[in-house]
C-alpha cells in the first residue's frame, strides 16, 4: 500500500452535499478515479460508510476492493442486520477476514458474534451463504452448529422416533435447538442453501456435529485463523508477546549489538487504510519527531515497521481486532512507550534519537520504554 494524502475534507463536503442535493453528490463521486473513491470510503467514519457507498455509481465494484478490515468496520458500524447488501458483494476472502477479526475473543471463537455474521450472510441470499460456507473453516461452522443445535441421524430403526420439535431437510438428519430460546433460522438457511447447492459439504457438517471433538475443532480453527491473520500482518499471540519481554537493567541501558537494519522493511498490503502516520518535527512523540528527520526511503520503511509493531501490540493485548478503535489505540500505546525507550537509549548512549532509531528495532524500543518511568517533561 502506498502512503497517500488524506481525502477527509473532500469526503465530508460530499456527505454534507448529499443531504441537500443527492444527485450532485453522486456526480462528484462518479467523477473521482477508483482509488480516490476507495480512499473516500475508508477515511469516512465507519458509521457513515454505508451511506457513502450508496452514493457511489457502482458500489458492487468498489466493495471487493476495500481492505479487509475496513470492510469489517463498515459492516459492524452499519449494524449486522443492515449490512447484508454489503456482504452480498464482498469477496470470500473479505468475509473470512471479517469473521477472523470480529468473531473471536482472544484465542477462542466468539460464537455469538459468529451467529451475527451468519444472520447477515443469510440476509444476503443463498448464493452468498454458499460462497461463505465454502470459504469459512468447516471446523468453525461445526462449532457454531453444535453450540446451537443437536443433530441426530436416523438409524433406520422402525422403533426410533425423532426428538420432539426436531426439524429435517431430507428425513435423514434431524436438528433440535439446544436451548428453547435459540433462533435456528440463520443456521437452517445455511443448511438449506448447502443441501441445495453442495450436498457433500452439508453432509460433512451434519456428521461433524455428531462425531467431531470440540477440542480438535477449536485447535484447527484457531490454527487456520492464526495463519490467515499472519498473512494480514497480525503475528501469532506467542510472537506478539515478545513485545513485553523483560529486559534486565544492564540490558536496558545498552544499544543492541549490530544486526540487520531495523529500517530494512519491505512494503506489504495493510488490511486497514492508513494514509499516513503523524511523522513531523513538531509531533508530540519523540519517535515521530525522530522519524521526520529520516530520509524519504527510511521514513517509508519506518511507516511499515511501525504498523507491523502496532499490530503486535494489538494481538499481545488481545484487543478486539474487528473494532476500528483498536489500531489507533495500539498506535498510541506503541508511540508512547517506544518514545520513552528512544529517549532513554539516546541519553544513556549519548546518541541522537535519529541515530538510535536507525540502529534499534521498534520492538526493542517498546520493551525498553515499558521498563522505564516517564520523565516529568514527557
Amino acid at each position: 500500500m502506498e502512503v497517500r494524502p488524506s481525502t477527509v475534507p473532500e469526503t465530508r463536503r460530499i456527505l454534507e452535499l448529499a443531504r441537500k442535493d443527492r444527485r450532485a453528490a453522486e456526480k462528484l463521486l462518479a467523477d473521482l478515479p477508483v482509488d480516490a473513491q476507495i480512499a473516500a470510503i475508508c477515511e469516512t467514519p465507519a458509521g457513515r460508510r454505508a451511506a457513502l457507498l450508496e452514493l457511489m455509481p457502482e458500489p458492487e465494484n468498489l466493495i471487493p476492493l476495500l481492505p479487509e478490515a475496513e470492510l469489517c468496520f463498515a459492516v459492524k458500524a452499519s449494524g449486522l442486520s443492515d449490512a447484508s447488501w454489503i456482504l452480498e458483494h464482498a469477496t470470500p476472502a473479505q468475509i473470512v477476514a471479517g469473521v477472523d477479526l470480529d468473531a473471536w475473543k482472544g484465542l477462542e471463537p466468539d460464537l455469538e458474534a459468529f451467529e451475527g455474521w451468519m444472520a447477515t450472510l443469510a440476509g444476503a441470499g443463498e448464493a452468498t451463504l454458499v460462497r461463505a460456507a465454502h470459504a469459512l473453516d468447516p471446523e468453525l461452522i461445526v462449532l457454531y452448529m453444535r453450540d446451537r443445535a443437536d443433530v441426530y441421524l436416523d438409524p433406520k430403526d422402525e422403533e426410533w422416533q425423532p426428538p420432539e420439535g426436531a426439524r429435517t431437510l431430507e428425513g435423514q438428519f434431524y436438528i433440535v435447538a439446544r436451548r428453547p430460546d435459540d433462533d435456528l433460522e440463520p443456521l437452517m438457511k445455511m443448511l438449506h442453501a448447502l443441501f441445495t447447492a453442495d450436498y457433500w459439504l452439508y453432509f460433512r457438517m451434519m456428521q461433524g456435529v455428531i462425531w467431531e471433538l470440540d477440542s480438535d475443532l477449536q485447535e484447527w480453527s484457531a490454527r487456520w485463523r492464526t495463519g490467515r491473520l499472519q498473512d494480514l500482518g497480525f503475528p501469532s499471540w506467542d510472537e506478539s508477546m515478545r513485545m513485553y519481554g523483560y529486559l534486565r537493567p544492564e540490558q536496558r541501558d545498552k544499544l543492541p549489538a549490530a544486526g540487520p537494519n531495523p529500517l530494512d522493511v519491505e512494503a506489504w498490503d495493510f488490511p486497514v487504510w492508513i494514509p499516513e502516520l503523524p511523522v513531523a518535527r513538531n509531533e508530540e512523540h519523540l519517535l515521530f519527531r525522530a522519524a521526520a528527520t529520516l530520509d524519504e526511503a527510511e521514513r517509508r520503511a519506518f511507516f511499515y515497521a511501525f504498523v507491523s509493531a502496532a499490530n503486535k501490540v494489538a494481538v499481545a493485548d488481545q484487543m478486539p481486532l474487528g473494532d476500528p478503535d483498536t489500531l489507533p489505540a495500539a498506535i498510541k500505546r506503541l508511540a508512547i512507550n517506544a518514545s520513552l525507550g528512544l529517549e532513554y537509549l539516546a541519553e544513556a548512549n549519548h546518541q541522537s534519537a535519529t541515530e538510535v532509531l536507525r540502529r534499534v528495532t521498534l520492538e526493542h524500543l517498546f520493551r525498553v520504554g515499558i521498563g522505564v518511568e516517564p520523565s516529568p517533561a514527557s
